[in-house]
């Protein structure tokens, strides 16, 4: 369905959000396996802490489309184009009803979703058969959960979004590919008050979507163990699925 990407040497690889977590891990992954990366994230202090020499670093924030053109336009002027874009931006605020605050959830789906947007405009022009784009959303998007009321909506869209994108650019030889994580230890995840099952590294994400960038799949998605329950769960008519995650949850 995608191309399969299974050499990275030389491979001009942009990384969006690549300053922590599973971003950062899957810099180092990518740069032990050759590739020519361009790192962007808020921050260049913590870019620079990578310390990744060789990288090209872009720091910009993901929610600002001239500071993304911006960072679009000094990577093509160094390298003359770009084989892989990932946009792993991402935030996570947990948010029920009773403490419904829209001014953060309106903030953390700017992240989650419109910044995704705002580089899929940015770089479409640059997308060459045999490369493409891809976006890192979230199991919780595929239906609704407790404590996701502004976290699983953005992602949800977000899953969509790479969806169409994927009929459109397919014809072309374009990859999308949708990166479907399950609970990654991160210092967003660090908020949750609650057991996360099948727990992972975020170098355990980097090399699970390694492994499904050399598969060629559309959707990437880990663990399985934990994944392929939270598919079962979206397929559940809503009579089932409400009882059931309410009492999984507690929720």
């Amino acid at each position: 369905m995608n191309p399969k990407i299974t050499v990275w040497s030389g491979k001009r690889v942009w990384l969006i959000g690549a300053s922590t977590g599973i971003g950062a891990a899957l810099a180092r992954e990518l740069a032990r396996r050759g590739a020519w990366l361009a790192l962007s994230a808020r921050s260049a202090e913590k870019l620079k802490a990578l310390d990744l020499p060789d990288a090209l670093l872009l720091p910009c924030d993901a929610t600002d489309s001239a500071a993304l053109a911006g960072a679009r336009k000094a990577l093509v002027s160094a390298w003359g184009g770009v084989d892989l874009v990932v946009y792993l931006a991402g935030d996570y605020v947990p948010m029920r009803a009773d403490s419904f605050d829209l001014q953060e959830a309106e903030r953390v789906v700017a992240v989650n979703f419109n910044g995704a947007m705002r580089l899929a405009a940015t770089v479409l022009p640059d997308l060459q058969a045999g490369g493409g784009i891809a976006l890192v959303a979230s199991v919780a998007g595929y239906r609704g959960l407790p404590k996701a009321l502004c976290y699983g909506p953005g992602k949800a869209a977000l899953i969509h979004f790479a969806e169409c994108l994927h009929l459109d650019l397919l014809p072309r030889g374009i990859g999308v590919w949708l990166v479907n994580p399950g609970f990654v230890a991160t210092p967003l995840t660090a908020q949750n008050d609650f057991a996360m099952p099948a727990l992972q590294t975020p170098e355990q994400a980097a090399l699970a979507m390694v492994d499904g960038f050399a598969a060629g799949r559309f959707e990437i998605h880990f663990p399985k163990r934990f994944t392929r329950l939270m598919k079962w769960f979206a397929v559940l008519p809503y009579a089932w699925y409400f009882p059931l995650i309410r009492r999984l949850t507690g929720g």
